[in-house]
């Protein structure tokens, strides 16, 4: 489960955000490229723009229930 306290700073504010488990697969940017992109430098995902409406909430929820390391959070404030 992902720690807030331990989110990365690129992460924008919001609800969803990636934590230090993020092992680059990629797969949260594959699936929500409006939401999520790759921190090339520093080898991760992150949160660059929260959900602005359902299509992008539903296809930030399903990265999060693929992550493989359960590295993407929630703080519960969905649309």
């Amino acid at each position: 489960m992902a720690d807030r306290t331990r989110k990365f700073s690129q992460n924008v504010e919001g609800p969803y955000y990636v934590d230090e488990d993020c092992i680059d697969c990629n797969l949260c940017s594959e699936i929500a490229p409006n939401n999520f992109r790759v921190h090339l430098k520093e080898r991760h995902d992150y949160v660059y723009q929260q959900p602005k409406n359902i299509e992008e909430t539903q296809l930030c929820i399903e990265a999060m229930e693929v992550c493989p390391v359960a590295a993407i959070g929630n703080d519960g404030l969905d649309l």
